[in-house]
C-alpha cells in the first residue's frame, strides 16, 4: 500500500463525495431562448445551487437580483456586464448579496460559466417588482420535469440532497 493512501478505517471518517460526470448531463433549456444549464448540485435546505450555465451569442440575462453571494467562472465565451466590463474565458466574477444587474453575451462563441448561487435569484422588471425566482427548489423541479419528459434517469447522487 502506498504511504499517501488512506486505510479503509481512515476513509470512513470522511463524508462521501458526490462525483458528477457533467458530460453525461443534458443541457436543459431555460424559458429564455438561447439559455440552458447543466445542474451540478442542489444545496440542502433550498440554500442554493451549482450549475454550468450556457448562453448563446446575443442572448441577454435579464435584470435580476441576488439574495446571497454568487461566484461565476467563465469557461468559454464572453459577456458584457451592465457596468461595461467584459468578462471572458478564465475570468472570475463575485457578486455580493443584494447585487442587481443584467448582462449580454458578446462575440460568436457561446458563453459557458460555472456558477455557484447561494440563496435565490429574483428576476425583476423595470419597476423593481419580482416577476420570477430561481432557487434550488425551482431548479430541481425543472430538472426533474425535463428528465421525466425526455425519459432520462435523474442523477440520484444530488437529487433531493
Amino acid at each position: 500500500m502506498h504511504s499517501h493512501l488512506l486505510t479503509p478505517t481512515a476513509l470512513a471518517a470522511f463524508a462521501p463525495a458526490h462525483h458528477i460526470h457533467a458530460d453525461a448531463l443534458p443541457w436543459i433549456p431555460a424559458d429564455t431562448a438561447g439559455k440552458s444549464s447543466k445542474p451540478l448540485s442542489f444545496m440542502p435546505g433550498n440554500s442554493g445551487f451549482v450549475e454550468l450555465l450556457r448562453m448563446e451569442p446575443g442572448v441577454v440575462m435579464p435584470l435580476h437580483r441576488h439574495s446571497g453571494p454568487i461566484h461565476a467562472w467563465n469557461l468559454t465565451g464572453s459577456r458584457r456586464l451592465c457596468t461595461g466590463e467584459l468578462v471572458g474565458p478564465g475570468d472570475y466574477v463575485y457578486e455580493p448579496p443584494g447585487n442587481t444587474d443584467w448582462w449580454k453575451i458578446e462575440g460568436d462563441v457561446p458563453m459557458v460559466a460555472l456558477v455557484i448561487v447561494h440563496g435565490e435569484v429574483e428576476f425583476i422588471n423595470a419597476l423593481g417588482e419580482v416577476r420570477g425566482r430561481a432557487t434550488a427548489a425551482t431548479q430541481l423541479q425543472h430538472y426533474i420535469a425535463y428528465c421525466k419528459q425526455h425519459g432520462i434517469e435523474p442523477v440520484h447522487s444530488f437529487v433531493g440532497q
